[in-house]
Protein backbone atom coordinates (compact mmCIF):
# COMPACT_ATOMS: atom_id res chain seq x y z
CA UNK A 1 0.00 0.00 0.00
CA UNK A 2 1.35 3.43 -0.97
CA UNK A 3 2.12 5.96 1.78
CA UNK A 4 0.92 9.52 1.28
CA UNK A 5 0.47 12.84 3.03
CA UNK A 6 -3.10 13.71 3.99
CA UNK A 7 -3.36 15.78 0.80
CA UNK A 8 -2.72 12.68 -1.32
CA UNK A 9 0.86 13.54 -2.34
CA UNK A 10 3.50 10.81 -2.07
CA UNK A 11 5.92 11.03 0.84
CA UNK A 12 9.39 12.27 -0.20
CA UNK A 13 12.29 9.88 -0.65
CA UNK A 14 14.75 9.72 2.24
CA UNK A 15 18.10 7.93 2.35
CA UNK A 16 17.64 4.66 4.17
CA UNK A 17 13.96 4.20 3.27
CA UNK A 18 13.04 0.58 2.62
CA UNK A 19 10.63 0.57 -0.30
CA UNK A 20 9.24 -1.57 -3.07
CA UNK A 21 10.40 -0.61 -6.53
CA UNK A 22 6.91 0.64 -7.43
CA UNK A 23 6.78 2.93 -4.38
CA UNK A 24 10.35 4.12 -5.02
CA UNK A 25 9.46 5.11 -8.58
CA UNK A 26 6.24 6.83 -7.48
CA UNK A 27 8.05 8.99 -4.92
CA UNK A 28 10.95 9.70 -7.28
CA UNK A 29 8.61 10.87 -10.04
CA UNK A 30 6.89 13.19 -7.53
CA UNK A 31 10.25 14.93 -6.83
CA UNK A 32 11.27 16.46 -10.19
CA UNK A 33 13.91 18.59 -8.46
CA UNK A 34 15.79 15.46 -7.36
CA UNK A 35 18.58 14.58 -9.78
CA UNK A 36 19.61 11.15 -8.50
CA UNK A 37 18.20 8.44 -6.27
CA UNK A 38 18.79 4.70 -6.32
CA UNK A 39 17.11 1.63 -4.89
CA UNK A 40 19.75 -0.94 -3.92
CA UNK A 41 18.54 -4.20 -2.35
CA UNK A 42 15.33 -2.45 -1.31
CA UNK A 43 17.06 0.53 0.36
CA UNK A 44 17.02 4.12 -0.95
CA UNK A 45 20.36 5.88 -1.52
CA UNK A 46 20.63 9.55 -2.46
CA UNK A 47 24.19 10.80 -3.02
CA UNK A 48 25.43 14.18 -1.84
CA UNK A 49 25.84 17.02 -4.38
CA UNK A 50 28.63 16.11 -6.77
CA UNK A 51 31.96 17.96 -6.99
CA UNK A 52 33.75 18.90 -10.19
CA UNK A 53 37.10 17.11 -9.77
CA UNK A 54 35.78 14.15 -7.81
CA UNK A 55 32.80 13.38 -10.01
CA UNK A 56 31.65 15.86 -12.66
CA UNK A 57 34.76 15.91 -14.83
CA UNK A 58 35.51 12.16 -14.60
CA UNK A 59 31.89 11.43 -15.46
CA UNK A 60 32.14 13.64 -18.56
CA UNK A 61 35.32 11.85 -19.65
CA UNK A 62 33.71 8.42 -19.28
CA UNK A 63 30.61 9.49 -21.21
CA UNK A 64 32.77 11.02 -23.98
CA UNK A 65 34.78 7.80 -24.30
CA UNK A 66 31.69 5.56 -24.33
CA UNK A 67 29.71 7.91 -26.55
CA UNK A 68 32.49 7.96 -29.13
CA UNK A 69 32.50 4.18 -29.26
CA UNK A 70 28.71 4.14 -29.58
CA UNK A 71 28.86 6.62 -32.47
CA UNK A 72 31.11 4.24 -34.40
CA UNK A 73 29.23 1.05 -33.57
CA UNK A 74 25.74 0.63 -35.08
CA UNK A 75 23.55 -1.50 -32.83
CA UNK A 76 25.09 -0.21 -29.60
CA UNK A 77 23.34 2.37 -27.41
CA UNK A 78 24.12 4.08 -24.14
CA UNK A 79 22.99 6.62 -21.56
CA UNK A 80 24.09 8.77 -18.65
CA UNK A 81 22.31 8.69 -15.28
CA UNK A 82 19.36 6.57 -16.40
CA UNK A 83 17.46 4.44 -13.91
CA UNK A 84 17.67 0.71 -14.59
CA UNK A 85 15.08 -1.79 -13.43
CA UNK A 86 17.31 -4.71 -12.58
CA UNK A 87 14.91 -6.65 -10.37
CA UNK A 88 12.11 -6.00 -7.88
CA UNK A 89 14.53 -4.69 -5.21
CA UNK A 90 17.07 -2.86 -7.35
CA UNK A 91 16.79 0.23 -9.50
CA UNK A 92 20.23 1.85 -9.68
CA UNK A 93 21.02 4.98 -11.67
CA UNK A 94 24.52 4.35 -13.08
CA UNK A 95 26.73 7.26 -14.05
CA UNK A 96 27.19 5.73 -17.52
CA UNK A 97 26.05 2.58 -19.26
CA UNK A 98 26.15 0.93 -22.66
CA UNK A 99 24.17 -1.91 -24.15
CA UNK A 100 23.53 -3.82 -27.34
CA UNK A 101 20.15 -2.72 -28.63
CA UNK A 102 17.40 -5.31 -28.13
CA UNK A 103 16.77 -5.64 -31.87
CA UNK A 104 20.46 -6.51 -32.30
CA UNK A 105 20.37 -9.26 -29.67
CA UNK A 106 21.09 -7.33 -26.47
CA UNK A 107 20.08 -8.55 -23.03
CA UNK A 108 18.08 -5.53 -21.80
CA UNK A 109 15.10 -3.69 -23.25
CA UNK A 110 13.31 -0.34 -23.08
CA UNK A 111 9.93 -0.56 -21.34
CA UNK A 112 6.74 1.03 -22.61
CA UNK A 113 7.17 3.74 -19.95
CA UNK A 114 10.77 4.44 -21.09
CA UNK A 115 12.84 2.64 -18.46
CA UNK A 116 15.77 0.33 -19.11
CA UNK A 117 14.76 -3.13 -17.91
CA UNK A 118 17.28 -5.89 -17.35
CA UNK A 119 21.05 -5.66 -17.16
CA UNK A 120 22.96 -3.47 -19.63
CA UNK A 121 26.05 -5.19 -20.98
CA UNK A 122 28.34 -2.51 -19.45
CA UNK A 123 27.96 -0.16 -16.49
CA UNK A 124 30.46 2.51 -15.40
CA UNK A 125 30.52 4.37 -12.09
CA UNK A 126 32.65 7.25 -10.79
CA UNK A 127 33.58 6.49 -7.19
CA UNK A 128 35.36 8.63 -4.62
CA UNK A 129 37.06 5.59 -3.08
CA UNK A 130 36.99 1.81 -2.96
CA UNK A 131 35.02 1.99 0.29
CA UNK A 132 32.00 3.43 -1.51
CA UNK A 133 28.77 1.71 -2.42
CA UNK A 134 30.04 1.16 -5.97
CA UNK A 135 32.53 -1.55 -4.97
CA UNK A 136 30.34 -3.09 -2.31
CA UNK A 137 26.55 -3.23 -2.54
CA UNK A 138 26.31 -2.24 -6.21
CA UNK A 139 29.15 -4.57 -7.15
CA UNK A 140 27.16 -7.57 -5.90
CA UNK A 141 23.86 -6.33 -7.34
CA UNK A 142 25.36 -5.84 -10.80
CA UNK A 143 27.07 -9.24 -10.67
CA UNK A 144 23.94 -11.01 -9.50
CA UNK A 145 21.82 -9.44 -12.25
CA UNK A 146 24.23 -10.21 -15.08
CA UNK A 147 25.91 -6.89 -15.92
CA UNK A 148 28.69 -8.37 -18.05
CA UNK A 149 31.31 -5.65 -17.62
CA UNK A 150 31.61 -3.16 -14.77
CA UNK A 151 34.00 -0.20 -14.77
CA UNK A 152 34.71 1.74 -11.57
CA UNK A 153 36.88 4.87 -11.56
CA UNK A 154 38.25 5.34 -8.04
CA UNK A 155 38.99 9.03 -8.36
CA UNK A 156 40.75 9.67 -5.04
CA UNK A 157 42.94 6.60 -5.53
CA UNK A 158 43.64 7.50 -9.18
CA UNK A 159 42.74 4.01 -10.40
CA UNK A 160 40.26 2.34 -12.72
CA UNK A 161 38.91 -1.16 -12.12
CA UNK A 162 37.34 -3.09 -15.00
CA UNK A 163 35.50 -6.26 -14.07
CA UNK A 164 34.24 -8.95 -16.45
CA UNK A 165 31.54 -11.45 -15.51
CA UNK A 166 32.90 -14.97 -15.94
CA UNK A 167 30.40 -17.59 -14.89
CA UNK A 168 28.89 -16.25 -11.68
CA UNK A 169 31.82 -14.10 -10.52
CA UNK A 170 33.56 -10.91 -11.58
CA UNK A 171 37.21 -11.15 -12.58
CA UNK A 172 39.48 -8.24 -13.35
CA UNK A 173 40.17 -7.36 -16.96
CA UNK A 174 43.93 -7.60 -17.47
CA UNK A 175 45.62 -4.91 -19.60
CA UNK A 176 47.79 -5.91 -22.56
CA UNK A 177 51.56 -5.51 -22.60
CA UNK A 178 50.95 -1.96 -23.86
CA UNK A 179 48.88 -1.12 -20.79
CA UNK A 180 45.63 -0.93 -22.76
CA UNK A 181 42.40 -2.43 -21.41
CA UNK A 182 40.29 -4.08 -24.12
CA UNK A 183 36.65 -4.96 -23.58
CA UNK A 184 35.67 -8.59 -24.03
CA UNK A 185 32.01 -7.74 -24.67
CA UNK A 186 32.45 -4.70 -26.93
CA UNK A 187 35.35 -5.41 -29.32
CA UNK A 188 37.26 -2.24 -30.08
CA UNK A 189 36.34 -0.55 -26.81
CA UNK A 190 39.91 0.18 -25.76
CA UNK A 191 41.02 2.27 -22.80
CA UNK A 192 44.33 3.70 -21.68
CA UNK A 193 43.52 3.87 -17.95
CA UNK A 194 46.58 5.95 -17.05
CA UNK A 195 45.65 8.57 -19.64
CA UNK A 196 42.06 8.63 -18.38
CA UNK A 197 43.14 9.06 -14.78
CA UNK A 198 45.46 11.97 -15.58
CA UNK A 199 42.75 13.64 -17.68
CA UNK A 200 44.43 13.24 -21.07
CA UNK A 201 41.18 12.77 -22.98
CA UNK A 202 42.95 13.34 -26.33
CA UNK A 203 45.12 10.27 -25.68
CA UNK A 204 42.08 8.30 -24.48
CA UNK A 205 40.21 9.01 -27.71
CA UNK A 206 43.31 8.34 -29.83
CA UNK A 207 43.60 4.83 -28.35
CA UNK A 208 39.86 4.30 -28.75
CA UNK A 209 40.00 5.24 -32.44
CA UNK A 210 42.60 2.54 -32.95
CA UNK A 211 40.20 0.10 -31.32
CA UNK A 212 37.33 1.21 -33.54
CA UNK A 213 39.59 0.74 -36.58
CA UNK A 214 40.59 -2.79 -35.53
CA UNK A 215 39.53 -5.95 -37.40
CA UNK A 216 37.77 -7.28 -34.30
CA UNK A 217 35.57 -4.19 -34.15
CA UNK A 218 34.69 -4.56 -37.83
CA UNK A 219 33.77 -8.21 -37.22
CA UNK A 220 31.61 -7.22 -34.24
CA UNK A 221 29.72 -4.62 -36.29
CA UNK A 222 29.18 -7.23 -39.01
CA UNK A 223 27.81 -9.71 -36.44
CA UNK A 224 25.43 -7.11 -35.05
CA UNK A 225 24.26 -6.24 -38.55
CA UNK A 226 23.57 -9.89 -39.31
CA UNK A 227 21.54 -10.17 -36.10
CA UNK A 228 19.46 -7.00 -36.60
CA UNK A 229 15.73 -7.57 -36.74
CA UNK A 230 15.91 -11.23 -35.70
CA UNK A 231 14.94 -10.49 -32.08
Amino acid sequence: MFEEYSNGKPLPLETGDRLTRAEFERRYEAMPELRKAELIDGVVFMPSPTRYERHGRPDRYLSTWMGTYQAGTPGVAGADNSSVRLDLDNEPQPDDLMFIEPSFGGQCRISDDDYIEGAPELVAEVSASSASIDLNLKFHVYRRNGVREYVVWRVLERAIDWFVLRGEEYGRLVPGADGILRSEIFPGLWLDPEAMVRGDIARVLHVLQHGIASPEHAAFVARLGATAGKH
